[in-house]
């Protein structure tokens, strides 16, 4: 087949992509949102996740999720190294196979980097106070809400690009734990996600429920920080919640969907390592 022809197949697949995640799509219901199977379906995920977290921590030497993992120990040597590791995960419920999202995608990663030169008290304090404030690529602006005694609630503009480009306002509700001296974690539930129209621009305005086009309903992020020779590994588990892909283009779409969530999994890891550079 000739380049050329190959790139008209390209973009034909992408016009396709874009119609199918179009607001005004015929292949999208008007005004669907998540629906009562898909939010039960995500609290079992979350809950299954969570109880999953709980008991790697119950078993010495495996406080990081990566430890309790096959494979852990080369994934500790080379994050140690210097790489920037990312690994995509499931969670099964009571051994039962994967938990079921009705009408939903649920995206699950989890990543890892060594940041060097820093002790984890002084990481998890200086995450506390912002200071330095967040930046990177994906996320346009972020502020302190509300400061309480470990715990804040925080503002993020977070920017998702593949296809298209989606601007979304969430706010989440953080909190801190500092376990000793060399280990620690945090906890992040995003409690607001509004998609933004003509984001930057006097028309913008937040999308209601229903009206947007359904890529982030849902975000959790899982933190822990353990003390390694040289700093501190810090070790990320996120799970977030989109609409499902039509059926005829899953093949196509659901392994891009998918690359949005590692690649924001990736930016966070560089961002936190770039922060406390030295």
């Amino acid at each position: 087949m000739s380049s050329a022809v190959n790139r008209r197949a390209v973009r034909v697949v992408l016009a396709l992509a874009v119609l199918a995640i179009s607001p005004t799509s015929s292949l999208r219901a008007a005004g669907a949102g998540p629906g009562p199977a898909t939010l039960s379906g995500w609290q079992r995920y979350v809950a299954a996740t969570e109880h999953r977290r709980h008991v790697d921590t119950a078993h010495a030497g495996s406080f990081l999720v990566m430890d309790a993992e096959p494979g852990g120990r080369v994934d500790r040597r080379d994050v140690l190294a210097g790489q920037i590791l990312v690994r995509a995960m499931q969670t099964a419920e009571d051994g039962d196979g994967p938990v079921e999202v009705p009408d939903a995608l649920v995206h699950h990663w989890r990543g890892a980097v060594l940041v060097p030169n820093v002790t984890v008290p002084d990481l998890i304090a200086s995450i506390e106070r912002a200071d330095p404030p967040v930046i990177q690529d994906d996320v346009l602006r972020s502020a302190i809400l509300e400061r309480r005694p470990r715990s804040a609630r925080v503002f993020l503009r977070l920017r998702r690009q593949k296809i298209v480009t989606v601007v979304y306002d969430t706010e989440h509700d953080v909190t801190f734990s500092l376990l000793g001296a060399t280990r620690a974690s945090s906890e992040s539930r995003a409690i607001a996600i509004a998609e933004l129209r003509a984001p930057g621009t006097p028309q913008e305005r937040r999308l209601g429920p229903g009206e947007d086009r359904g890529f982030l309903w849902k975000l959790n992020a899982y933190w822990r920080y353990e003390a390694v020779p040289g700093g501190v590994i810090a070790e990320c588990e996120s799970i977030s919640l989109s609409r499902d892909v039509p059926f005829g283009l899953r093949t196509v779409l659901a392994p891009i969907v998918a690359s949005t969530a590692r690649e924001s999994m990736s930016m966070a890891l560089v961002a936190l390592r770039t922060r406390f550079a030295r």
